[in-house]
C-alpha cells in the first residue's frame, strides 16, 4: 500500500508540472487532491494492516482467553462464546424445570402448582427488571454500590465483547448469563415460605427486594467497580472474592429467606400433624437437574472456555458429591437408614457452598468444603430448626444461607493461586492465605445485614399493601386451586 501512495505523490506532481503547459489548470487541481487523498489513505490502510506477528498474539490471547491486541479486537470467540451461551442456558435450567420440580416435589400436593407458579412468574418479572435498568444497576460502570443508567433498556449491550468481564463473550451473552442468576435467586426464598404466602405478595415482595437487596450486592460484588471486588476493582474497600454467588446468591436468598418465614409465622399444621413431601421422585429429578445445571452456573462464571471454568467444574462435581454421602453417613448414624431426601439435600449443600469457591480451589479444597457442607447443613435442617422453632419450609435457610456463608468463610482460607491465576495480581495475591478469610466476614456481614434489614422493611411494606399470607381456609385447601384455579394432579 505504501508503494500506492509513492505513485499516486508522482500522478500529482505530473499535474502540476506539465498541466499547466497545456492550459488545464482546474483539472491539475483536481487530479492532485484525488491522488494526494487516495495516496493518505493508501498509507493509512497500509499502517493499520496487522501483521502476521499481530494476527497469531491474538489467536494466542484466544487460547488463554487474554484480551486481543490488534485483529480481532471487538470480536467475540467461538468457543467461549459457545461456552456461555450453553451455560445460560443451564442456569435457566436449574429454574425451569429443575427447581420448579425439586421444590414441587417436596410440598404437599395441593399445593405443587403453586411453587410452580412463583418459579414460572419470576421469570417473567426478573426479566422485564433486567431489561429495563436491572442489568444496568449492576453492571455498568458506577459507584461502588450501584452501577449507573449506561445499559439501561439493554441499550449499547451489543455482540462486541465488553473487556470489563470478558475478552471473547459477546456483551449480550454475558447479560443473558447474569439473568439467570438474577431469575433463580429470589426462586430460591419461595422455598422458606412454601405453603403459606399470597402469590400477588410474593411476586410485589420479590420485585422490591431486586432493588433493594439482589442488584446493590451484584454490583459490589461483580460489578465494574463495585466496593467489594476484590478480584477486579484494585481500588475496593473490601477486597473480597466471590465466584460464582455464594453471597451474591446464596447468602441473600437465604438470609432473606430466614427472616421472611419468621415473619410470616409457621404453617398453620406445623408441629400438629406430619407435613411430608407428596413425591419424592420429582425431588430427586429435580435434584438431578440442578446438579447438571450447576455446573452452567459455576464453571460458567470463568466466562470462558479456559483453565478456570475445568478448576470449577472439577470443584462443583467433587464437593456435591461428597455433601450427598456425608449427609447420607449423618442420617445412617442418627436416624439408621439413608434418606433419597437427606441425600439430595446433602448434593444441594455441597454444590451451594462450594459456589463462591468452585474456581479458587483445589480438588482436595472441594472434597473438605463439601464433607463441611453436608456436615453444617445436616445440623442446620434437623436440629437448628428445631430448637429454634422456626417453619422454613423446604430448608432454604438451612442450605443455602448457611452453606453459602460457610463457603464464602472457607475460601478465604482455601483458595490456592494455582486454581486460579488471577488470584496472583498485586492487589489481591498477598492476601490470599494470609487475611483473605477476613475480608470475606466483612462481605458476608455487610451482605447479612444487607438482606436482613432489607426483608424486614419490604415485608411490612408489602404486608401493608396487599397482605401476605393466605387466609386460614385457603392454607386448608391449598393454593393450587384456591390461587390458580387449577390442581396438580387430575387422578
Amino acid at each position: 500500500m505504501q508503494i500506492l501512495f509513492v505513485l499516486f505523490v508522482l500522478i500529482g506532481l505530473f499535474a502540476v508540472l506539465v498541466w499547466p503547459i497545456l492550459k488545464i489548470r482546474r483539472g491539475a487541481k483536481v487530479l492532485v487532491a484525488l491522488s494526494v487523498g487516495c495516496g493518505s489513505l493508501g498509507w493509512r490502510v497500509g499502517a493499520a494492516a496487522p501483521t502476521v506477528e499481530q494476527r497469531l498474539t491474538d489467536l494466542e490471547a484466544y487460547i488463554k482467553n487474554a484480551a486481543p491486541e490488534s485483529s480481532l479486537v471487538g470480536y467475540p470467540g467461538p468457543g467461549h462464546n459457545g461456552w456461555m451461551m450453553t451455560s445460560a442456558a443451564l442456569v435457566l435450567f436449574m429454574t425451569l424445570p429443575g427447581l420448579a420440580l425439586f421444590y414441587g416435589g417436596l410440598v404437599r400436593r395441593k399445593n405443587v402448582l403453586s411453587v410452580v407458579a412463583q418459579c414460572v412468574g419470576l421469570m417473567g418479572i426478573v426479566t422485564m427488571l433486567w431489561w429495563i435498568c436491572g442489568y444496568s444497576l449492576c453492571f455498568a460502570k458506577g459507584g461502588g454500590i450501584f452501577g449507573g443508567l449506561d445499559y439501561a433498556f439493554l441499550k449499547g449491550v451489543g455482540p462486541a465483547p465488553n473487556v470489563a468481564y470478558g475478552a471473547w463473550v459477546s456483551h449480550n451473552i454475558y447479560a443473558i448469563y447474569q439473568l439467570m442468576f438474577a431469575i433463580i435467586t429470589p426462586g430460591l426464598i419461595v422455598g422458606a415460605i412454601a405453603e403459606r404466602m399470597k402469590y400477588k405478595a410474593i411476586m410485589l415482595f420479590c420485585t422490591l427486594w431486586m432493588f433493594v437487596v439482589y442488584f446493590p450486592t451484584a454490583h459490589m460484588l461483580w460489578g465494574d467497580g463495585g466496593m467489594m471486588n476484590g478480584l477486579w476493582n484494585p481500588n475496593a474497600s473490601i477486597r473480597a472474592i466471590d465466584f460464582a454467588g455464594g453471597i451474591v446468591v446464596h447468602m441473600t436468598s437465604g438470609w432473606s429467606a430466614l427472616v421472611l418465614c419468621v415473619l410470616l409465622g409457621r404453617r398453620r399444621s406445623y408441629g400438629r400433624e406430619p407435613i411430608v413431601p407428596h413425591s419424592m421422585v420429582l425431588c430427586a429429578v429435580g435434584t438431578g437437574m440442578l446438579w447438571f445445571g450447576w455446573y452452567g452456573f459455576n464453571a460458567g462464571s470463568a466466562v470462558a472456555a479456559d483453565a478456570v471454568a475445568t478448576t470449577a467444574f472439577v470443584a462443583t462435581t467433587l464437593s456435591a458429591a461428597v455433601g450427598l454421602g456425608m449427609w447420607a453417613l449423618l442420617e445412617q448414624w442418627v436416624r439408621g437408614k439413608p434418606s433419597i431426601l437427606g441425600m439430595c439435600s446433602g448434593a444441594v449443600a455441597g454444590l451451594a457452598t462450594i459456589t463462591p469457591a468452585s474456581g479458587f480451589v483445589t480438588p482436595t479444597g472441594a472434597i473438605l468444603i463439601g464433607a463441611v457442607a453436608g456436615a453444617a447443613t445436616f445440623f442446620a435442617c434437623s436440629k437448628l430448626k428445631t430448637v429454634a422453632g422456626y417453619d422454613d419450609s423446604l430448608d432454604t435457610f438451612g442450605v443455602h444461607a448457611v452453606g453459602g456463608t460457610l463457603g464464602t468463610l472457607l475460601v478465604g482460607f482455601l483458595a490456592d493461586t494455582e486454581a486460579n491465576p488471577n488470584l496472583k495480581q498485586a492487589h489481591i495475591k498477598n492476601l490470599v492465605g494470609n487475611g483473605l478469610w477476613l475480608e470475606q466476614t466483612k462481605a458476608g456481614l455487610l451482605v447479612l445485614l444487607l438482606s436482613v434489614v432489607g426483608t424486614v422493611v419490604l415485608y411490612w411494606v408489602v404486608n401493608a399493601l396487599v397482605g401476605c399470607r393466605v387466609d386460614t381456609d385457603v392454607e386448608t385447601q391449598g393454593l393450587d386451586l384456591a390461587e390458580h384455579g387449577e390442581d396438580g394432579y387430575s387422578h
